[in-house]
């Protein structure tokens, strides 16, 4: 009997050999559980240090731009005037700030702020920028609309996009009810869009500012240019006029003794001249064309293969209105190490686009 309640004692109270070993597989569970959450908070640390350091390198940039010094100024005049025509030269960084500087001035609790640009290169890079500097995903808060393309959502409060496509909404909703404010970037292009929506924009300024139409409330329009005739714009739209200083750099400009006639070739000579002879620096090659950037492409290919071993490597970049949206955002990669880069383009990398780490033009 004795020995049948110890036996029961026994098997109520467990093997003490089990229950260790079941406490050691816990404890080393906990232990490998621990060591993962240990592993990836050391693995995040890092991450989050290189984020910071390159949200205060952008801060820097931006604190850095001509425009920055005069933010404020900016801030008030927008939100006093119902128009305002803004000249900064090139350089002055107006085209990535000045949708910034409004989003933080002007809190509408309807409607966003339609940025337009030109080109559709530029609505892209521009929106993908802007986003960059503002910490948020490309499509939320900061969005683009080109032709065949978008990234928009919901939450979207600054569209950058082209004239063309800004010109089509206003068909479909003629009041552009969408916006609190439109911004008109590189009005000196003056194309046939960008002509039609200054017309446009008087009309819906004075329709809105009515407040018979929805409801809505008044639309700020906001132009802004390198080289513009501000007197004339100034009267057209009764807009205040701001001068914003941009920066300048030292140039080196080397013409040739006698026009060229095969302007390809020469263009081909003188990159290959800077590739070999010149210190690092990308290269840009204005072109009239799609035709003669894919000859030179081809030609530069070829050449490449045949240059000095002790060369650093050559890779080209064409960039034209028909190239694909992904092949023309590759000028903007960041070029490797021991390489050149050269970007081989029409006017369409002259305006609102900055090419990083050009050195020399051809």
């Amino acid at each position: 009997m004795e020995g049948n309640r110890n036996k029961k004692r026994t098997q109520q109270q467990g093997d003490p050999t089990t229950a260790n070993k079941k406490r050691k597989q816990s404890q080393s569970a906990a232990s490998a559980s621990g060591g993962g959450e240990g592993k990836k908070r050391s693995q995040s640390m890092p991450v989050a240090g290189a984020k910071a350091k390159e949200r205060k390198e952008l801060m820097e940039f931006r604190k850095n731009l001509p425009i920055y010094s005069a933010k404020e100024k900016i801030k008030e005049e927008i939100a006093n005037n119902t128009s305002l025509i803004i000249i900064g030269e090139t350089g002055s960084g107006k085209t990535t700030q000045i949708p910034q500087f409004v989003h933080e001035a002007i809190h509408a609790p309807k409607g966003g702020i339609a940025v337009t640009q030109p080109r559709r290169i530029a609505a892209i890079s521009v929106a993908a920028r802007v986003a960059q500097e503002m910490d948020v995903e490309l499509g939320q808060l900061v969005g683009y609309h080109v032709r065949f393309d978008k990234k928009l959502s919901k939450n979207t409060k600054i569209t950058f996009l082209t004239d063309g496509m800004l010109l089509r909404e206003a068909m479909i909703d003629p009041l552009l009810s969408a916006y609190h404010t439109v911004l008109l970037d590189e009005a000196h292009e003056r194309s046939l869009e960008t002509d039609i929506l200054f017309a446009l924009l008087v009309d819906i300024q004075k329709k809105r500012a009515q407040k018979t139409e929805k409801n809505l409330p008044p639309i700020k329009l906001i132009i802004m240019s390198a080289t513009l005739d501000a007197e004339l714009f100034e009267k057209y739209f009764n807009a205040k006029v701001l001068y914003v200083k941009g920066r300048q750099f030292p140039v080196k400009i080397y013409y040739t003794p006698s026009p060229e006639r095969n302007y390809v070739d020469a263009a081909l000579i003188t990159t290959l001249q800077i590739h070999l002879d010149e210190p690092p620096g990308d290269i840009l090659v204005f072109l009239t064309g799609r035709y003669e950037i894919e000859s030179l492409d081809k030609l530069l290919q070829s050449r490449s293969k045949i240059l000095p071993p002790n060369s650093p490597k050559l890779i080209t970049c064409p960039l034209f209105g028909a190239l694909n949206s992904n092949v023309q955002q590759r000028v903007f990669d960041p070029t490797p190490p021991g390489t050149r880069k050269i970007v081989i383009a029409t006017n369409i990398a002259e305006t609102s686009i900055t090419v990083p780490n050009i050195k020399y033009i051809d």
